[in-house]
Order: C-alpha cells, then structure tokens, then sequence
C-alpha cells in the first residue's frame, strides 16, 4: 500500500498540494510552478517532444519510412492512415503559437524552427511526387485528419498558408478537394466535412453548402442541453464535445462570421455552450491533476481538454474560472501524463496508452499517429507571455479549492434554449 509520505511526493511530483494537505491547499502550492514563465516553459519542452519527430522526419521526406506504426488494428490497413493523423493533429495543437507573432520571446528560435519544418512539411504531405505524400481520400479515415490539418490552417493563416509559394498551395487545396468522396456518418463526423469545407472557404475556393452549412445544422440540432451535444442521437460518456465537436463548431463558425456577418448569432450561442463546457471541463480535473478515463479514445490523453484550452485561447474563460488556475491545472494534466515512464518510445514517438503505456486501450482504430491529438490540449501557447493565463501568479483551480474545504458557490447548469438553431446559408458566387 501507498504510504502518506509516499501519496504526498506523487501529488508534489506533479505540482499540487494533496488532499492529504488539504489545509494548505487554499494558497499557491510550494512545489508548483513558481511562475507562468516556468509552466510555458515545461509546455514548449512538450511541443520540442511532440513536434521534432514528426516534423523532422516529414520535411526530408521520410516520416513513412521511420515512423512506427503502433495499433491493436490491421498494420498494414492503419499505416494508409497514421501518418496524416501525426501530421494534422498535431499542427492543429501547435498552429495558435506557430502564428503568434513575439519576436522577441525566449522561444522565438524554436518557433521559427518549427514553423519552417511545418511549411516543408506541408508539401511534402500534399506533393504527388513526395514519398510522404499522404493519403486524403481511400478509405474513410482521411476525411477526419484532412480536417484537423484544415483547422491548422484555419488557426494558423499567417504561418501556415500565407508563407507558401503558389504551387503549394494547389496542392494543399487538391488534397482537401479529394476528401470531398468520403461522405461523413451521422456523428460528429459531419464537424470534419464542415472543416475541410471552411478552410477551402478561407483559401478563396468555392464550397459544397451540404458539406459546410448542412453539417453546421445536423451537429446543431443534436445539442442535448447544458453546453453538451449528442455523438450524432446519442450522447455518449466520451471526450468527443472537446475533441471535435465544440472545437470545431467555434473554429468553422468564426469562419463564416469573417465571410458573413450573419453568421455571428450562431456563433455566439456555440461560444456560450463552449464556455459552459469549459466550466465543466475544468472541474473534472482534481487536486492531484488526475481525471477520469471516460468513452473511447482516451489515448489521446490530455487533447480531451481542448474545449478548455480553445476557451482559454481565445480570452473567454467565464466566471468563476481564473486564468492562473487554468494554467494550473492544465498543467498538472500534462505534466503527470507526459512524463509517465512509456509514453514515449526510445526513439522518442508517443506510445498506446492514456497514463503511460497502455496498449490494451487503444481501440483497433488508434494507431501511432492518432496518439498525436494531444497537442489540441497545448492551445493557450498561443497566448503571448505577458498575457495573464501566463503572468498572473499561480492559482488553485477548482477540485483543489473545494478538497482543501473552502466554501464555493454551487454550480449550475446552462439553462440555454432549446430551440433549434437557425444557420444562414452562405452566398456563394459559384454554385456548391
């Protein structure tokens, strides 16, 4: 059995003060974070550990070649699939800070680094010459991350279009084009289709309006109350709201709103919903920075925080939640997942598993590259260092303050309407 000396060094591990301590856990912690300077720091440590492999390899095209290919699944029917997965989910966690525009930031060396091998890896994924060049439309897989590399996009337009020369842009759209044979489920999967579609929008291509605006009504119309939407009729016990639904809605609703302003209603309602989960997201984290495995795909560790962090990124946290405390409890999810022995191979790529290595729960669809979905949990980087998520002192969040026995008003459901949301139809000069 664990001892309390024992207990209380793991909780200290990982930043916190445990419930063993409860007495102390109503001030900053001794052990935590000493600044926002030093979580930022721990989370750019994470982008060099998630990002060098991937990136690296990908810009001298040969990521198919050296990448592992980790499944419970066909090997040979996942590796059509996982190197796409790397690529778009990553760049989708990292896009906020590779568009960030601090100059004169401790890591500034590291960003134009990573931002160079992400435009070379851009071409090398879109190339048909490349012998990285991915697969956008056999089977029906590549819908899903041909979207997470758009919602890159869509994040991250200074750093990750703009920059390129002509020839790679067509070829990047030719890819998103090429998804259009794979017609999503009804499940969240409508919120990929919405995606891709959104980000030809931004690149000035003409749109299809049942890909874009009729999978915006379909995720809608399956919201269930208190800022949760069902998977499809359903609502399921899984991350899925924050790794793809929520997320999503705001990125390709902020989309349109850009085109259209009679987009903003609908965007506001989804920006109030997401706020809510945030809310709820936060207080699933407890004082020792552990939270519940829940529903599928929890290999994708600490991307189930995305709504979260989207919120945080975008300046929207709602009472009563603190921007150091966020921070702060958002890094004690990374922390202690990141650091677990077996997460990473000896090479340095993500293994199967939510705490370590875990291959046992990674359904037949999860592959090494799926792994990489995690990074979406890394979005507040794109917040400068002067901004207060990362320069107000540390805070306790939520479970801590409520373990340590400080009284805290109840919280209270979103009470929003019911009704169905109408989504405009956007004007298209060519038709979709």
């Amino acid at each position: 059995m664990t001892s309390r000396r024992e207990f209380c060094t793991q909780l200290a591990s990982v930043g916190v003060v445990g419930v063993a301590a409860a007495s102390a856990i109503g001030a900053p912690a001794s052990g935590a974070s000493a600044a926002g300077t030093g979580d930022r720091s721990f989370w750019l440590n994470v982008v060099r550990q998630l990002a060098d492999p991937v990136l690296e390899h990908l810009a001298r095209r040969e990521l198919k070649r050296v990448m592992p290919v980790e499944t419970r699944g066909d090997p040979a029917d996942r590796r059509r699939f996982t190197h796409l997965e790397a690529f778009g989910r990553l760049l989708a966690g990292l896009a906020p800070w590779l568009e960030l525009n601090a100059p004169g930031s401790a890591a500034a060396a590291q960003q134009k680094r990573l931002r160079n091998l992400a435009l070379a890896g851009l071409d090398a994924a879109t190339d048909p010459a490349s012998p990285d060049f991915m697969n956008f439309n056999q089977g029906q897989q590549p819908l899903v991350d041909a979207a997470f590399l758009a919602q890159a996009i869509l994040r991250a337009p200074g750093a990750l279009w703009q920059p390129l020369e002509s020839r790679v842009r067509r070829q990047i759209v030719a890819a998103l084009e090429s998804s259009r044979v794979i017609r999503p489920p009804t499940n969240n999967w409508v919120m990929f289709a919405a995606t891709v579609e959104a980000a030809l929008l931004a690149m000035g291509e003409p749109t299809v309006e049942d890909r874009l605006e009729n999978s915006l009504r379909r995720m809608l119309a399956w919201y269930k109350g208190d800022g949760a939407y069902g998977d499809g009729d359903f609502f399921h016990w899984d991350y899925y709201n924050s790794f793809v639904i929520q997320p999503m809605l705001v990125d390709v609703l902020a989309c349109l709103r850009r085109h259209d302003g009679a987009f903003d209603p609908v965007l506001r309602i989804v920006e109030q919903r997401a706020r809510r989960f945030a809310v709820i997201q936060e207080r699933l984290i407890a004082p020792d920075g552990t939270f519940p495995s829940l529903g599928r795909s929890t290999t994708y560790r600490f991307g189930a925080f995305q709504t979260l962090a989207q919120v945080a990124l975008r300046g929207s946290l709602p009472e009563p939640l603190r921007a150091p405390a966020v921070r702060g409890a958002l890094t004690a999810v990374i922390r202690r997942m990141i650091s677990f022995p077996g997460t990473f191979d000896d090479r340095g790529w993500l293994r199967v598993g939510f705490c370590g290595h875990q291959p046992a729960l990674g359904e037949t669809y999860i592959s090494t590259g799926s792994l990489y979905l995690c990074s979406v949990g890394l979005l507040p980087l794109g917040l400068p260092p002067t901004d207060p998520f990362w320069s107000d002192p540390p805070a306790t969040w939520t479970s801590q303050r409520l373990w340590s026995g400080e009284s805290l008003s109840a919280d209270h459901a979103l009470e929003d309407s019911p009704a169905p949301v109408e989504v405009p139809t956007l004007k298209r000069t060519t038709a979709g």
